[in-house]
């Protein structure tokens, strides 16, 4: 039953992402894809904050979108914020990092800053997942998929949907 469950979440998940993504420019679809990993990510209980922040490092089109569609939204009892940083000495707590390509030198510092933190980091480098980042986009056969790195997950105290491990490339 489960099995059937996960596999029914797959297929709508897929199908309705590819259904929005076809035709959008890349920052709109990369904006969609670290909204939704969001939804199927659990981070640790006993964050009385009132906001959950999304950090952008590097690409101004995903921040605007991000804070376009989803900035000031109700995540619970909480709100969406998203703040863009130039770099990651800027960086503050957030629960989500985004690093474009762009800024892809700036990994190990924030990866470093973040450590022992419940921080999600999503990256869009080739490498970058084998060397920590919880999510990393990755283009596969002219397709946009993404690897979780299982270990990074963990590491960063955080829990993982089966579903979205399902359509994970698992590192």
């Amino acid at each position: 039953m489960k099995k059937a469950k996960v596999l029914v979440f797959a297929v709508l998940f897929a199908g309705s992402f590819m259904a929005q993504a076809q035709d959008r420019p890349v920052h709109e679809v990369y904006s969609m894809m670290v909204f939704n990993f969001v939804k199927y990510v659990q981070w640790p209980a006993g964050d009385n904050s009132q906001e959950f922040i999304i950090g952008v490092i590097g690409n101004n089109d995903i921040y605007n979108t991000l804070n376009t569609w989803y900035g000031g939204k109700a995540k619970g009892n909480k709100k969406y914020v998203i703040k863009k940083f130039a770099n990651a000495s800027e960086l503050t707590e957030c629960q989500v990092v985004f690093i474009d390509k762009s800024k892809s030198g700036e990994f190990e510092s924030v990866n470093n800053k973040v450590k022992g933190k419940s921080t999600l980091i999503v990256t869009d480098r080739t490498g970058l997942g084998a060397k920590g980042s919880c999510i990393n986009f990755k283009t596969v056969d002219e397709k946009l998929r993404f690897e979780l790195n299982q270990q990074a997950i963990e590491a960063s105290n955080l829990k993982v949907s089966s579903a979205l491990a399902s359509m994970a490339i698992l590192i």
